[in-house]
Order: structure tokens, then sequence, then C-alpha cells
């Protein structure tokens, strides 16, 4: 099976080359966020992540949404991704509850303000389909992810997270890990070209940090559909500028005759 495009809208992001590029949001205020936006979307990412957990004011919805408004106006026609990373998986603390956290998805789902939503496939089951129906409703791209910010899993581990997105009815699967060897990296880059070969959704993964930095730009060649770069700031341990990446991930494509 060949890898998959990340479809958004129904549409095959960055017109379905792998990997796409998404670069991070992480500005605490709406009018910050709104000028890292502009900067961001003027070196041509394929989305936009906006990393709601380091919002100062993630705990007052018509904050979030007003933020969420001036933000796809700055955006340029670029998609958004919508992500409160939660801190059990590596996020900022905040001031919301589970419930609230949900709530605050709905919101912004029904906002129309945004193309796609990530969701950690390790929350409770229940909460989980919540999101799943929620986007559903509203035409969004669901990313079901896992992250380990200490190790890298053995390979039956990995596997199974690729495959528990996909059961879960995701429409990307999303893995990132922490390598402690280059054989974690190399592990990592297996499970994901088996993940890719195995599965009926696309799917994501990164070995976070300098050690696994090479996933970010040849993870296309085993099948991950996308990289994370930055485009202001990091919003994880690793990530490379966007235009260093789109040069390498270039000399790939071109060797490859891509």
């Amino acid at each position: 099976m060949q890898p998959r495009p990340i479809l958004i809208g129904g549409r095959p992001l960055a017109g379905g080359r792998l990997p796409a590029v998404c670069a991070p949001l992480v500005a605490p205020t709406g009018e910050a966020l709104a000028a890292e936006a502009a900067a961001v979307a003027a070196l041509q990412p394929d989305l936009l992540e906006w990393r709601v957990d380091f919002f100062a004011a993630i705990a007052d919805t018509g904050a979030v949404l007003a933020a969420a408004r001036a933000l796809r106006a700055a955006a340029g026609g670029i998609p958004i991704l919508f992500t409160r990373r939660a801190q059990w998986e590596g996020g900022q603390p905040i001031a919301l509850a589970e419930p609230q956290v949900l709530a605050l998805y709905e919101a912004i789902a029904a906002s129309g303000t945004v193309d796609a939503m990530d969701f950690e496939m390790g929350n409770d089951a229940a909460d989980v389909a919540r999101v799943r129906a929620l986007t559903r409703a509203h035409g969004l791209t669901l990313v079901l992810s896992f992250h380990d910010f200490q190790s890298t899993p053995d390979d039956a581990a990995l596997d199974a997270r690729f495959d528990q997105a996909q059961r879960l009815e995701a429409d990307v699967a999303k893995v990132a890990v922490m390598p402690q060897t280059l054989a974690d990296v190399h592990r990592l880059l297996g499970a994901t070209l088996r993940a890719s070969e195995r599965l009926a959704i696309p799917v994501i993964s990164m070995s976070m940090g300098g050690r696994g930095a090479v996933t970010r730009i040849a993870g296309g060649v085993f099948g991950s559909a996308l990289t994370f770069a930055v485009g202001s700031q990091a919003s994880a341990p690793g990530q490379i500028p966007i235009a260093d990446v789109r040069a390498a991930t270039g000399v790939l494509q071109r060797a490859a005759g891509g």
C-alpha cells in the first residue's frame, strides 16, 4: 500500500507531497498569536498548528474564539490544526479540567475557524469518541496522537499505537517518541514504514530531540505524511526551521525522482 497524504476538507495536504510541513504557533495572547501566524504564514508551511495549551486565556472560551478568528484571518488560507496537548503527553499546564477541554473543542469545531483537531488517543475512551463525533459533524480532520517524551517503546508497542488510532476511527495516526539511542530512531522509522503499508489512514511520526532530527527530514521516505518545522518558536525538541526542512526534503525527493 502506498503511503497516504493527509486530507483536509477532502483535498490532499501539500498536493499529496510527503512529508507536508506543519509549523506550530505558541503565542500566549491573541494579538501575539495573529502576529506569529502572519510571520509564519509568509514562510509558506502547508499547515499551521495552534497549540492552544500555550494560550494564557485558554479558560476564557470567548477569548479563545476571538483569537481563533484572528488566526484564521492571519493564516492567509493555510489550514489550521487545533491542539490542546495534554500535560501528561508533554503539553503545558492549563486551568481547565477535561470536561472543559471537551467543551472548548466543541466550541472551536462549531466556529468554522479550524480545519483539523488533534486529541490524544490515550484519553478516556468516551472523550475520544466525543471528539471523533464532533469532528465528523463539522467536517474536520481528526489526528489521534501518542507522545512519549522519555523513551521509545518497543516495536510491538509502537505498532499497537498506530493500530489503536485506526481502531478509534482517526483520520490520521500520530506517534512521537524520544530516542535514547540511534537504534531507537531506526526502530521508529521501521514502525512508520510498517504502519504506512498496513493502515488505511495516513500516519505521522517523529523521533524527537537532536538524535531523532533525521526523522523530521527523512520521515516522508518511510511513509510519514507530515513533519513539524519551526516557523517562529519550536513546540517540541528537535524541530528544524522550515527553510532547512524544505531544502533537505527537496534533495531527497529529487534524488528519488519524486
